[in-house]
């Protein structure tokens, strides 16, 4: 590929509106289980609104992926994608009303469902050997778009209500919409076979990438419990303010960040990657269900910053191990249905968490997010520990 000038630019543009993607997606985050409950809505109506963002990936993340590749064009979904997290927020905006906010949570995951192609565009930006770099460079991307959207959220709730988050929103992802246009499609793209449905078969039939998919189901329910979830109903439920759920969100995705970071590249060549994910499962399980115990708003904080550490240890080793084994021809598409069905995840956990913390209480579905961690720390425990050695990844996003 040419590494010119204009090269270098499209590189700068694409790095701008991934960011803007992840700030307008996250910016309401942190307050949107509270939100939820300042319209009056039940537990149930909360869970099912939260899980229909995971619900539209698990039918949308597969379809989109094998499109794109047929198309061979990457443009049209990252537009899309910026037009549809724009009008999540839209959607928000428009009323105070359970279809306003169902329909911006769809919407939510519309955009979400359309990242496979912001990352093989990023990819086909690098020559084949730098992929691994890109892969990296993209994850540093997430993380950073969604901690920026986040840390904001609650100032701007402070600032002018829950209406100039959304509105701040759908302004982030316009604009990140605008300036998609100006993207240039890439045509040195690291040489890789296309996902189709003709190979959804075999690559199904692979027990291994079930079972570490079984694994990323339930990571991606606990966290859609926990701090994607009812974490920040439950800081408000301790007397947290706007910027309170600021200093959680800071507290939870800075060290989540960091050691997704380290995951692969310090920890798993040292103590093997199965080690890791099993630490970090049985570690987030207890400070998942430690969050019903605390009594105060300052312990709160320091429970979700452990929680958001380990939680970021099994995430990236997860992702590289769901395709290590797998021959190369087949990794595009066990990758694009291993997305596909981590998404079960996002929907699964808040959707019966809700169900739960209507008949429980707001704290019922920490402990489900705790038992859930301890049963993910059990099955990596008897199906890999002691089999597999010191095998890790490098592999880098877990791709919320």
């Amino acid at each position: 590929m040419n590494r010119t000038e204009p090269g270098r630019l499209n590189r700068a543009l694409f790095i701008t509106v991934t960011l803007l993607f992840w700030c307008s997606l996250y910016v309401y985050m942190p307050v949107l289980s509270p939100y939820l409950e300042h319209l009056g809505m039940s537990y149930t109506w909360i869970g099912i609104v939260l899980g229909s963002y995971g619900f539209t990936q698990i039918v949308l993340r597969l379809p989109l992926g094998i499109a794109s590749d047929r198309m061979k064009k990457r443009k049209p979904y990252v537009v899309i994608g910026m037009l549809t997290v724009s009008l999540s927020c839209v959607c928000f905006a428009m009323g105070e009303q359970l279809e306003w906010a169902l329909a911006g949570r769809i919407m939510a995951g519309i955009a979400a469902s359309t990242w496979v192609a912001f990352t093989v565009m990023y990819a086909g930006m690098y020559a084949k050997e730098q992929a691994t770099r890109a892969m990296g460079t993209i994850s540093l991307l997430i993380a950073a778009g969604q901690l920026l959207g986040m840390a904001i959220s609650g100032m701007l709730v402070d600032a002018g209500g829950y209406g100039l988050t959304f509105k701040m929103g759908a302004g982030i992802g316009l604009l990140g919409f605008a300036l998609s246009f100006f993207l240039k499609e890439t045509q040195g793209e690291p040489s890789r076979p296309a996902m189709s449905y003709s190979d959804l078969w075999p690559v199904m039939k692979d027990r291994l990438l079930w079972k570490v998919s079984m694994l990323s189901i339930l990571a991606h329910c606990v966290l859609f419990i926990t701090m994607f979830g009812f974490t920040p109903s439950y800081a408000i439920y301790l007397g947290a303010d706007e910027v309170g759920l600021t200093v959680l969100v800071l507290a939870f995705m800075i060290p989540h960040a960091l050691t997704a970071y380290m995951s692969g590249r310090v920890f798993a060549p040292r103590f093997g990657a199965w080690q890791i994910v099993f630490t970090g499962f049985l570690v987030s399980a207890l400070c998942s269900a430690a969050t019903s115990l605390v009594p105060g708003f300052a312990l709160l904080v320091i429970t979700q910053a452990l929680n958001g550490a380990v939680q970021g240890l099994h995430f990236p080793l997860l992702l590289g191990l769901s395709i290590e084994h797998i021959e190369e021809e087949k990794r595009a598409t066990a990758m694009g249905f291993y997305q596909a069905v981590y998404a079960i995840g996002m929907f699964a956990g808040p959707f019966v968490a809700g169900s739960l913390n209507e008949w429980g209480g707001l704290k019922s579905g920490f402990y489900l997010a705790g038992v859930l961690g301890l049963l993910a720390a059990v099955l990596t425990k008897r199906w890999f520990i002691g089999r597999t050695g010191k095998s890790h990844s490098r592999s880098s996003h877990a791709g919320f």
